[in-house]
Formats: C-alpha cells, structure tokens, sequence
C-alpha cells in the first residue's frame, strides 16, 4: 500500500530470509510460537491510516454515550455476570477489513469489535525482529503515541499495574501453557514483571486471592484478564477454588462482563461509512431480499467460529436461539497487499488503552491478519503463504 516500501521489502525478501527470522523468534521464546506469522508487516499509507483513527473515533462516541450501559445490558449472561464491573472497559480492539469505495479509494469497514485485550505485548515485539531481518524505514511505526516502544510499554505498565507491586498483579488464563497466545504471555511478563498464572493455581481465602510463588502465598491485588468463559464452558468438570463470577477483593483489569458488552452484540448500535448494516437477528420481521450479501454470526463466539456466509432464509427460520445472532451485510475485502506472487487480502486491528478514569481509550498499536481464503481466519488458510499473523506499519 506503500508501493515503495513495499518494492524495496520484495525485492529483499526471500524464503530462506523469512525461516531465519523464524528462528531467531524461536530462539528468543523456544517453543512458544504457535500462530502462523506472516511473512510480512502491513505498510499503512497515512489517507488509510487517517480513515481508520477516524472510523475508530466514530465507534467511540457510542461507546462513550451515557446510555451505553444500559444498550448493553442484556449482553452480559446471568450466569456469567461478574460482579465490581468497572465504568469503562480496559482494553479495545476494532478490527476492520481493509476495502475500496465507490470512488476506488481504499477505506476500512468493520468487522468486528471487542473490549478484551489482545497481543499487546507481541505486537511491540514483532516490528523489531521484521526490522533486524528485512529492510524497513524509520518513517513507519506500529505505535501511535509518542515516545516509540519504550513510551508504548510504559503505557501497559500503567494501565495493568497501576501502582500496585507487580508480584501482586497477574495475568490470568485456563492452562497458560497450551494457549496458541503463550508467546504474548511471555513476553508481557518480561516487560512488565507479571506472573502468568492458571485460573486452578488460583487460591481463595474469603474474598482474597492468592497464588504461590517461590513457596510463598502471594496475594492478588489486580487480575489482567486473558481468560474467555467460551474457554471454561470447555471444561465443565473443572474443579477451581476460584470462579470468575465470585465476589473478591481484586480489581479486574480488563473485567469479563466487557467481553459481552463490546462485542459482535455493539454492532447494531453504530452507524457509520464504515459499519456494515447490521441486525439482531430476532428483532428481523423480514430478511433482506439479497441474503446473498449477508453473513451470520453467534454473538458471542470468538476466533470466528460458527460464522456462516452462505445462508438462505430457510437456515435463519431454522435456528430457535435468534437472539444469540447477527445479521451483518459482507463486506468485500479488497487484496492491496503485494506478495511475491499476488495480491492478499487484509485485516488490521486498531488497539487500544483505557485508563480508568480517561474520558476516552488511548490508541496504541495494531494488530494485523493476512489471508488468501474466503475468510481470515486460520482455517481457510492452511497451507498457503503470506498468510498468518503480523503487524501494521503506519506512515
């Protein structure tokens, strides 16, 4: 999209190159990659890069909007509901396909939204190993405040240690060790000094939580939240002395009842150029005569699982849980991302910070996905190339 950067990136680039950057990854964190990375970082023009901070405001403001809270009321499953909710969400990613408009311009449209955290810490990694291995200029960034790297770190430290001392702050997940994320894990706890803990290393006494390090009892001050219900529903025999819906003395970093509220179930509450037509499937009288162009989602899966994108209205009659589906108009992506045999399609993920009492989130850094497939995610992409993973460069 930067077609300078971008020859200058192709010419140098090679396949042996590429492996020895995938090696000095896993030399860096042996045996924690587990995502394809992509073989290349996305070069952001600033009219594009312009458009999606805009596109990003405008969803803001309706998250911001004083009756946002009681939009999103329903979102949050009774039985999942977590008590000492915050009045903002910690984290916010907005993902948006990258497009091209009636006037051949390219623009972002939305995908999707969540107010969870994602790499963060990956995402500060990666452009130094693309840097050390492939030609990348100074005039590109992944961060958009400023300060560089060591500014973007501080601002994590900020926003999930606070003042607390950092033996007391932990990230919390379901069996660290096995997630496809553990990389991220890993390297949040050498930036910021946090333990990565398992919700079953998680101790309870009243309404206070510890976890055990060098065979002492440390208590748990603040909870940097990785863990999904979708993850526990999985395990429905797990024994735990700690249940996420229990009623402690912690503050949650990132607290579970924002996965439901900033969700697939936001989106027919915004309208913008850049939101897609979207619709609770249960308040639809009529479908659109053009299903066709529509693509249904559960509300509340995540990594795109359970995304139909053909369907008939013989199929939407057939689900009894309406209410649990979006009907969303598809966008189409547009493959502006020159590999060294085509063209690929894009998807970049806008993240963000929100400080707890900040009027607003604090853009960040980003996240973006490459694909050949009908879809992004991993499964209509095995086996192919310039696929995976990877992150954005701004101009």
């Amino acid at each position: 999209m930067i077609p300078e950067i971008r020859q200058a990136y192709n010419q140098a680039f090679s396949v042996s190159r590429y492996q020895e950057m995938l090696e000095a990854i896993e030399r860096e964190l042996p045996g924690l990659p587990d995502f394809r990375i992509a073989e290349t970082p996305i070069f952001v023009p600033a009219a594009l890069r312009d458009k999606l901070i805009s596109a990003g405001e405008s969803i803001i403001d309706v998250l911001t909007a004083p009756n946002f809270k009681a939009l999103t009321e329903q979102a949050v499953p009774p039985r999942q509901r977590v008590p000492n909710e915050n009045e903002h969400t910690s984290f916010l990613a907005i993902d948006f396909a990258v497009c091209r408009n009636a006037q051949g311009e390219l623009e972002p449209q939305l995908i999707e939204l969540q107010g969870f955290p994602s790499l963060y810490a990956f995402q500060d990694y990666l452009p130094r190993v693309f840097r050390e291995h492939f030609p990348v200029p100074d005039s590109v960034s992944h961060v958009f405040q400023p300060g560089g790297s060591a500014a973007y770190i501080e601002h994590l430290r900020e926003l999930i240690v606070a003042d607390e001392n950092p033996e007391q702050v932990i990230l919390l997940e379901l069996f660290p060790e096995k997630q496809k994320t553990r990389l991220d894990f890993e390297l949040t706890r050498r930036a910021i000094g946090i333990e990565v803990v398992c919700l079953t290393k998680v101790r309870k006494q009243g309404r206070h939580l510890f976890y055990e390090k060098d065979g002492r009892q440390v208590p748990i001050k603040r909870i940097y939240n990785r863990l999904i219900f979708d993850e526990l529903d999985q395990h429905p025999d797990l024994k735990t002395e700690f249940q996420l819906t229990d009623d402690v003395d912690v503050t949650w970093v990132g607290h579970p009842n924002w996965f439901f509220r900033i969700s697939k179930y936001t989106m027919p509450l915004l309208h913008s150029p850049f939101v897609p037509e979207s619709h609770y499937l249960h308040t639809l009288t009529t479908y659109p005569a053009d299903l066709e162009n529509y693509v249904l989602k559960p509300l509340f899966s995540f990594a795109g699982s359970g995304v139909r994108l053909h369907i008939t209205a013989a199929d939407l009659d057939a689900i009894t849980d309406k209410h649990n589906y979006l009907l969303q108009r598809k966008v189409q992506y547009e493959p502006v991302v020159q590999s060294t045999d085509g063209l690929v399609k894009c998807e970049i993920r806008m993240l963000y910070g929100w400080p707890e009492h900040a009027p607003r989130p604090l853009l960040l850094t980003n996240l973006g996905r490459l694909s050949r497939g009908e879809m992004i995610g991993v499964d209509f992409n095995k086996n192919k190339d310039w696929v995976g993973g990877t992150v954005c460069l701004f101009e």
